[in-house]
C-alpha cells in the first residue's frame, strides 16, 4: 500500500501594491517523507562510462573541497567498486550538492 501526503506552498508576490497568491502542489509517498527524516544522508557517487578520472578528480576538489589525493582515492574506488559515499549530511544539503554535481555530468544520488 502506498499512501500519498500532498502539501501546499503559498507564494505572496507585490507588485505595484497588489498581492497575488500562487499556489504550488507536491505529492510525496511515505516512503519519500520517512527517508527524508533521517537525520543524516549520504550523497553518493555512482560509475559510469562517461566521466574521466580527471573530471571526477576535479569536482571532487571543487566542489567537496577534498584535496588531490583524497579526490584521487575517490576516483579509484568508484572505478573498482562501482559507487563510493562522497558526502554526508542534511537531506537539503546532500540535495544542493547532487544537483550541483549532476549539472557536471556526475552519476550521483542521495541515500
Amino acid at each position: 500500500m502506498i499512501i500519498y501526503f500532498t502539501y501546499y506552498i503559498l507564494h505572496k508576490n507585490s507588485y505595484f501594491c497588489t498581492m497575488s497568491t500562487e499556489t504550488k502542489e507536491e505529492t510525496f509517498t511515505l516512503e519519500e517523507i520517512l527517508t527524508s527524516l533521517k537525520t543524516v544522508h549520504r550523497l553518493i557517487l555512482w560509475n559510469d562510462d562517461i566521466n574521466t578520472f580527471d573530471h571526477v578528480i576535479y569536482c571532487m576538489m571543487k566542489y567537496l573541497d577534498y584535496n588531490e589525493s583524497q579526490a584521487e582515492k575517490i576516483a579509484w574506488k568508484v572505478h573498482n567498486e562501482g559507487k563510493c559515499p562522497v558526502l554526508e549530511g542534511s537531506f537539503t544539503e546532500m540535495e544542493v550538492y547532487r544537483k550541483i554535481l549532476q549539472q557536471e555530468g556526475l552519476t550521483v544520488t542521495v541515500d
